[in-house]
Order: structure tokens, then C-alpha cells, then sequence
């Protein structure tokens, strides 16, 4: 006897108990279950109804003559058959399966209508073929690889990366998206970096791992997926001088990011739900809230895969902390760019700052190596070959320093290579004055918190952006960027059709006049 009727026999037992032990007289037994068979009960498999006498009077029997056991289930005769499909069209089904295992059920069946007339239902088909050996698995052709949980034995054996996408925020006058980029240890779940950026680039990712690294210090391994950004040569180079070993997700197998993707999962279920709910933020909001969430929330709850908290088996895991020197990592991300150092001022200009050069070096085309995480105080100057030619000093052009005397020689005489040199450096200068594209940038002939005011003011509401909630107003903000000739009269003509006064409508009548002048 399985469990199952194992508990249906209880239950009979149970009810007829007071005559099985001889409680009620035996002159009694029929008013009694002439007692029992009117009242209403619960069967073990969840159903409410009231026993018949005659069922009872069958269970009672039955245990008188079987005993314990005899109350138990009779399987049925014909259990693991098909009722509906003869025995020679399922064993049709298994051989055309087996002779081409790649075969759909919609193409057997076509075989069996043409054969026999009918059909097998596709889940009663596959019990059939399971049952043979028949599917792909069992057949052995199957390409799905056999999958393990990840895990590692210490804390900071593997750390993985990613970016999502996150909740849009409040960036002065506009709504704009922002992206999140995690590292998350693998051993205790425990998420050694995360923070969310307007962007999703090479900048935002090495912040990202500094952050991790300053905190926790270097793991063995960094697991990340192909996209372009963890290909970069700074991002190798950087991982060989502090001996982590850097791993790539195989192409066209999403599964491999599972560990990763679940908390992205997580933090949407959980704490940017929440953000939508409320008043849109801004970066540094979102980001303080989120970092309260995961110290409060996420790092103390029991993880259901490792049975404990992430800040518990960060803990507990820790064998070694590998100390990162952050200056020689940063090193790997150096970023260029070619100069010319100006003829008057002795300087090169980056990001709208100067820096001061050796005045020898005026006119000069040269190399500008920066740190794009410092302050930027100092710059290294190379030649385009490569060679070092000094540092660049932050300063102002309030003041030129006075040059130093050029000490000419005893003989002086004129040099024709040099009146080319010259000639040829300023024919350089004119040839790479380049355009400021920026300028050409179309733009639209109104913002979008002008888009959002007019809509909150035909909906009735008051406030401009603050009108909205986060959710009303990301929703709008893709509108605006989907369609780009919206315009003042259309969204007074979509407020006017619109069935209820709410952004969704107000969306729908926008879609629908795009739509009509699609047509």
C-alpha cells in the first residue's frame, strides 16, 4: 500500500473507529452509520461531501474480511493505457518517433491521420514516447547541455557581472533611463558592488569593479558575458596585473547568467517596484535607497539556495583577502588622446581644462595620458611615438610664464629642413581643425517638461513634473522618444479623446494619431 492510500485507509478507519472497537453496540452499528452518512466531512483529497450508507457499509465489510490494507485503493485495470487510442496507432507514433527522432508530434500525427484516421493528443503522445524511450532525451540526440548550480567553496573565488536596466529618474528638466551594473560573489550571494549610471560603458563598469576591489579586495576570477565592453584590452590587461582570471559566458547560452540575472530579478520584485511607486528620484536618491536596500534587505535574507544570509556566508567563506594595489589596476585604463600643444599658452586643453606643457614643446603634436577616475589634476605628455615628455600641471591663462632665452650658436646659419619643419607643422595645424558635430545636433521644437506640463495641466493636474509618478512619468518619457514629431496640438487632441483622464489613455490617443497619419 502507497502512502497515498495508506491515508485514504486511515480516514475510513478513522470514521468507522467507535465500531471497530466495539464502542457502539452491535445493535447500533446501523443507526450509526445511518448517523454518519448525514453529515458532511472532508475526504483527504480536499473534497467536502457526505459518505453514502452504502459506502460505508462497504468500507465496514471490507475491513471486517481484508483488514487494514483491504481498505486501500484499487488501481484500475486499465491505468498507463490509452482509452481513446488503439495499442497498434501508439505503437505507430513510437516507431515513426524512433526512426526520426526530430519528428514533431504535429508531423506524427499527420502519418497516423493519413494511416488510421485519427489523431493522438500531443501531452497523451508524449507519455506514450516517454514510456518506450521514444523523446529526444531518452533517444540520446538531445543538445541541452546538464546543467549544476554555481557555486564556489570561499568567498571571492568568482565574482559576476552584468548590467539592467533600471528605473528612470529626474536629471534637471528631463526623465531619462538609468542602467545598473552589479558584481555579485558567487559563494555567499553577497553583491560586492552594485550602482546605477545614466550609461552603460567601460567608465561605468571599471567604477563599478573599483568599488568592489576598494571594499573587498581581489577575487580569482571575474565571470562576465561577451558583450564589447568586457573585451576591451584595459579590461585584460588590468585583470593579468592583479592575477584575476577573467571568464566569458558562452555565446547563445543565456543559462550560463542565471546567478546574476535572479538578482536583477530580485532587486526588480523587491525594491525598484517600490521606486516606481513613488515620486520619480534623482541618480544620487535612487542610488542612496538602493544601497540602504541591499545593507537592510537583501544581505540579511536567508538566500533559499544557501540556506543562509549573503552577509552571513561572506563571512563564513572568507579564507584569504587578496589586497589590490587600485593605482597599478587603474594603470590598464590610461585613456589617450592627441593634442596640440598651443604656440602661446604652452598647454594642451582636455575636457575644457588646461594643462600646462614644456614651452620647448609649443606647436607640438603630442600624446595625452590621463586617469578618467582621478581628478585630473596632473596628465602625462608622450610623443606620438611614444616616448615621455613630461607632465601636464592644471592651470590657468591668467598669466604666461616668461620663456627662457634661447641660447643661439657661435655660428648661427640658416637651416632649409628647418623652415619646412615649420611649414609643414602649421599645414598639420590647419588640416585638423575638426567640426563640433555637437552643434549640428538637431533639436526638437519643444522639451519634454514642457510635453509633461501640458499634459498635466489638460488632465487637471498641477505641478509639471512633480504631477507624475515615476511609473506615469517613464511611461511618457518613451512616448516622447518614440515619436518625435509630437506637438502641442496632438496632445491636446489626445487629452480631449481620451476615455478617462489618465496618462495610459492620454498614450493610447497619442499611438492612434500617430497611427491615422501613418495611414
Amino acid at each position: 500500500m502507497d502512502k497515498k492510500n495508506e491515508i485514504w485507509a486511515i480516514f475510513w478507519c478513522d470514521l468507522l473507529r467507535p465500531i471497530l472497537y466495539s464502542e457502539v453496540a452491535l445493535e447500533e452499528t446501523y443507526r450509526y452509520l445511518k448517523t454518519l452518512a448525514q453529515k458532511k466531512m472532508m475526504y483527504p483529497d480536499g473534497r467536502c461531501g457526505i459518505p453514502s450508507l452504502s459506502t460505508l457499509k462497504r468500507k465496514l465489510s471490507v475491513y471486517r474480511t481484508c483488514g487494514f490494507d483491504g481498505l486501500g485503493r484499487t488501481p484500475r485495470s486499465d491505468q498507463g493505457k490509452s482509452r481513446n487510442a488503439d495499442s497498434e496507432v501508439i505503437q505507430t507514433a513510437i516507431t515513426l518517433k524512433k526512426e526520426q527522432p526530430y519528428r514533431s508530434d504535429i508531423v506524427i500525427n499527420r502519418f497516423l491521420k493519413e494511416k488510421f484516421g485519427t489523431t493522438i493528443p500531443r501531452s497523451t503522445l508524449y507519455r506514450h514516447l516517454k514510456e518506450a524511450g521514444a523523446t529526444r532525451l531518452k533517444l540520446g540526440v538531445t543538445t541541452k547541455p546538464v546543467r549544476k548550480r554555481w557555486s564556489r567553496e570561499n568567498t571571492h573565488d568568482l565574482w559576476v557581472g552584468d548590467f539592467e536596466e533600471g528605473p528612470y529618474v529626474i536629471n534637471g528638466s528631463e526623465v531619462v533611463p538609468t542602467c545598473l551594473s552589479a558584481f555579485i560573489d558567487c559563494h555567499s550571494r553577497y553583491v560586492v558592488a552594485a550602482r546605477y549610471y545614466f550609461r552603460q560603458n567601460l567608465d561605468v563598469l571599471i567604477d563599478t569593479l573599483l568599488r568592489g576591489l576598494g571594499a573587498h579586495g581581489a577575487p580569482l576570477g571575474l565571470y562576465v558575458d561577451n558583450a564589447k565592453v568586457y573585451h576591451s584590452n584595459g579590461l585584460k590587461a588590468a585583470c593579468y596585473r592583479t592575477g584575476i582570471r577573467l571568464l566569458y559566458r558562452k555565446a547563445g547560452d543565456p543559462e550560463g547568467g542565471g546567478l546574476i540575472e535572479r538578482l536583477f530579478r530580485t532587486t526588480q520584485e523587491r525594491f525598484e517596484a517600490e521606486v516606481r511607486a513613488g515620486n520619480i528620484l534623482n541618480l544620487d536618491e535612487l542610488n542612496r535607497f538602493f544601497a540602504a536596500w541591499l545593507a537592510a534587505d537583501y544581505h540579511k535574507t536567508v538566500h533559499t539556495q544557501i540556506g543562509v544570509t549573503p552577509e552571513k556566508a561572506l563571512q563564513k567563506g572568507i579564507r584569504l583577502v587578496r589586497q589590490v594595489d587600485l593605482n597599478a589596476f587603474v594603470t590598464s585604463f590610461m585613456q589617450t588622446v592627441e593634442r596640440t600643444v598651443h604656440k602661446t599658452f604652452a598647454d594642451v586643453q582636455l575636457n575644457k581644462r588646461y594643462y600646462k606643457t614644456d614651452p620647448r614643446l609649443r606647436g607640438d603634436r603630442v600624446e595625452v595620458r590621463y586617469d578618467p577616475f582621478s581628478q585630473q589634476n596632473t596628465t602625462q605628455i608622450y610623443s606620438l611615438k611614444g616616448v615621455y615628455l613630461g607632465e601636464g600641471r592644471l592651470h590657468q591663462r591668467a598669466t604666461v610664464d616668461p620663456v627662457v632665452p634661447f641660447k643661439a650658436p657661435e655660428n648661427p646659419e640658416n637651416n632649409y629642413l628647418d623652415l619646412l619643419q615649420r611649414k609643414h607643422a602649421r599645414e598639420l595645424f590647419s588640416k585638423t581643425q575638426g567640426i563640433d558635430y555637437r552643434k549640428a545636433a538637431n533639436q526638437r521644437p519643444w522639451p519634454f517638461h514642457e510635453f509633461a506640463r501640458l499634459t498635466a495641466e489638460l488632465l487637471g493636474k498641477k505641478g509639471g513634473l512633480g504631477a507624475f509618478n515615476a511609473a506615469e512619468l517613464e511611461n511618457l518619457k518613451k512616448t516622447w522618444n518614440m515619436h518625435t514629431a509630437i506637438n502641442k496640438a496632438m496632445v491636446r487632441k489626445a487629452c480631449a479623446s481620451a476615455l478617462h483622464k489618465s496618462v495610459p489613455y492620454v498614450i493610447y490617443e497619442l499611438k492612434t494619431l500617430f497611427n491615422q497619419q501613418g495611414d
